[in-house]
């Protein structure tokens, strides 16, 4: 106020300067600038005795046009009719995007330069005038302004794309024509797309609707380096000769992978620095080291970035690694293995070495993995695949016709087994697992069972459905040996039957099974017959117990008769013995008396004397115990009737009836009777009486 007031007392005091004091207040106040807190004030020259002696559009030593040096903030003066000043914001980078930076200002690049050289004392292009005088380059520097940075830069010697917008004032005709009503840039007017400029991250992807995730790396090109060396496709830090002094200093394969695996990013801090990059030897192109998890500030028109699955090789597997890359190719596999080349680890071709289990951040521009089952492996010709891999997803039924031409389809499983440390010559033999499948293995089995059946009745296949099987195995096993693959087994799972087979085979079986069915009724018969008898045989089980015990007691009764029989007849053939023995000694001495007796009273005598002997020791008797002679009274009869009678009743043997009871007479042997009849005259018989 003390200022307005003492210039109105000037105008009311001294009419006649009003008109210069008010000049001089307006001049001020043009004159004076207030920068704000965030801004920079770009000077421009109106006039000046000196031009631009290059072809920058600013000027460095008090030429016309734009110059070099900034207002900072605060209030700044400038004469207003030498001088206009422009306002611009300084350049902030929100928080995950980056700061491109193009410099408008500085010596032109080198023929087929696409980026300018960057010193460290540029720092962060807030000093134009450092950055000429140290021979700063115009167009895109190579590093970016990271995240979060504020930085006051000169609006006409950088031009600074962010994703929101690009800070700065474009000079060239081109660029200016791209400007939107506005009249400001767009990233995509300078030919970047908003996410290009943005931190590159490298994270785990969603790959399902489940949650789960995939392992990824970062394949990396750059578009800025010296050309790759002739045979090569990518670049690698030093090349491979870390790989050819490993080899003479003896290391195996196992260091040679780990050293190829290893990043030389650390020094050049993952391609962020890029300067470094192309000051440690990298190339233009594909490089041979990638990316890991992380965010990385990377400049989009120098590097790109391209998500790839990380080289997981699970439990039961080996990875076979062709590697693209590397030293010049020695076939290491021998003379005996002719159908192909393994090579070492740091060499071209199919590395002798597989990997095993593990996450490997591989580059697969540079090496092919194939991943080669370890554990037995069922492949199936059917409908249905198998679930843990998709070897057999183009494997069909194998359709067979038969001798009578029948045609059916087969379901065919075969297991097989491929060894680790073999898997590299198989997949330098075949090229791939699905090779081994479709174009080994299939052909193998296909034309086995086509070759076999063709020959062979249906009926037959069906009996001999084992043997077939039996022979597809040895038949595969021979063709996958000189792959060196194992079998595990060939297995028929299901054979499908045209229809008119199928009706034969039905009637057949239906008559095999009536067959069967009489068969069984039969047996039902047998068995029932079987089971009356033991039924009848039950029932008489108590009369069967009594006969088997009547024949018992028979047999034993018939033993101890024939045992006493025995008995009885030796002791009579012992007593005929002794009794023979006896009659012949008694015999014998009566001979010799007879002898004597016939000696001395002669022949007749004795015979007498001995018959007389005799019958008195037998006590025979010569008058019977009844006699019967004829009575008076005319009864003989019936007098012998009676005097029977009363001798049975005990009555006296001679009653008054003439009959008499004696002893019976004895009759003589005929031989005594003719000796007694010699010696006993005859005498007369008594008259008889009439």
């Amino acid at each position: 106020m003390s200022v307005l007031n003492f210039v109105l007392s000037l105008f009311y005091s001294y009419p006649l300067l009003a008109p210069f004091v008010v000049l001089a207040a307006v001049f001020t106040v043009l004159s004076l600038h207030k920068i704000g807190p965030t801004e920079v004030g770009l000077v421009t020259k109106r006039f000046s005795f000196k031009k631009l002696t290059k072809d920058n559009p600013v000027a460095f030593s008090g030429e016309a046009g734009y110059q070099a040096d900034l207002l900072m903030p605060g209030l700044r003066w400038k004469t207003v009719l030498v001088y206009s000043v422009d306002k611009y914001p300084w350049i902030q980078v929100p928080a995950g995007e980056i700061g491109v930076v193009i410099a408008q200002v500085g010596s032109p690049l080198p023929i087929g330069a696409k980026s300018a050289v960057y010193k460290k004392e540029f720092a962060n292009f807030s000093d134009l005038r450092n950055f000429i005088q140290l021979g700063g380059q115009k167009g895109v520097q190579r590093p970016v302004l990271p995240p979060g940075s504020l930085v006051p830069v000169h609006p006409v010697g950088f031009l600074i794309i962010t994703r929101s917008r690009v800070y700065g004032e474009p000079i060239s005709p081109e660029l200016c024509a791209k400007m939107g009503r506005g009249g400001e840039l767009m990233p995509a007017s300078l030919g970047l797309k908003s996410e290009q400029l943005e931190l590159v991250r490298i994270e785990p992807q969603p790959r399902a609707k489940d949650g789960s995730t995939l392992d990824v790396v970062g394949i990396v090109t750059t578009y800025e380096g010296d050309p790759l060396p002739s045979g090569d496709i990518a670049s690698r830090l030093g090349g491979f000769a870390d790989v050819a002094k490993m080899e003479t200093d003896n290391a195996n394969d196992a260091q040679i992978i780990e050293a190829l695996l290893g990043s030389k990013n650390n020094l050049h801090n993952n391609y962020q620095d890029f300067q470094s990059f192309l000051d440690h030897g990298g190339h233009i192109g594909l490089q041979h080291d990638p990316l890991l998890y992380g965010a990385y500030a990377l400049n989009p028109f120098l590097v790109s970035v391209e998500m790839v699955p990380m080289l997981i090789i699970k439990q039961g597997q080996v990875g076979v690694i062709k590697a693209y890359v590397g030293l010049a190719t020695q076939d290491t596999s021998g003379a005996d293995f002719k159908y192909g080349s393994l090579v070492r680890p740091g060499h071209r071709g199919v590395w002798q070495e597989p990997l095993r289990t593990g996450k490997y951040p591989l580059n697969p521009r540079c090496y092919e993995p194939e991943i080669v089952p370890t554990a037995i492996l069922n492949l199936n010709w059917a409908d249905a695949n198998s679930e843990a891999h998709n070897l057999d997803s183009q494997l069909q039924q194998i359709v067979a016709k038969s001798k009578e031409g029948f045609i059916f389809k087969i379901d065919l499983q075969v297991q097989i087994h491929v060894p680790d440390t073999k898997a590299p010559r198989v997949i330098s033999m075949v090229g791939t697992m699905k090779n081994l499948v479709t174009e080994v293995l299939q052909a193998a089995v296909g034309n086995h069972f086509r070759n076999s059946l063709q020959n062979m009745p249906a009926i037959n296949f069906i009996e001999t459905r084992q043997q077939v099987q039996v022979e597809a195995f040895d038949h595969i096993r021979q063709q996958l040996e000189q792959y060196q693959v194992e079998t595990k087994g060939v297995y028929i799972q299901d054979v499908v039957f045209p229809d008119d087979m199928v009706t034969v085979l039905t009637h057949r079986e239906i008559a095999n099974q009536e067959i069967e069915t009489f068969k069984k009724q039969r047996a039902a018969q047998d068995q029932r017959i079987e089971m009356e008898q033991a039924k009848g045989t039950a029932d008489m089980q108590a009369d069967l117990a009594r006969s088997k015990v009547g024949v018992d007691i028979k047999k034993n009764n018939a033993d101890a008769r024939v045992a006493e029989a025995t008995g009885e007849a030796e002791y009579i053939r012992q007593t005929g013995t002794a009794k023979g023995a006896e009659v012949e000694a008694v015999g014998l001495a009566r001979a010799r008396g007879y002898r004597a007796q016939v000696e001395a009273l002669g022949s007749n005598a004795t015979a007498i004397v001995n018959v007389v002997s005799a019958l008195a020791e037998g006590k025979a008797k010569f008058v019977p115990d009844v006699l019967v002679t004829g009575g008076g009274n005319g009864g003989g009869a019936l007098d012998g009737l009676a005097a029977t009678a009363m001798r049975f009743f005990g009555g006296p043997s001679n009653g008054g009836t003439g009959a008499s009871t004696k002893a019976p007479v004895t009759a003589l042997p005929p031989d005594m009777e003719a000796a007694l009849a010699k010696i006993t005259p005859k005498q007369k018989e008594p008259p008889s009486k009439s």
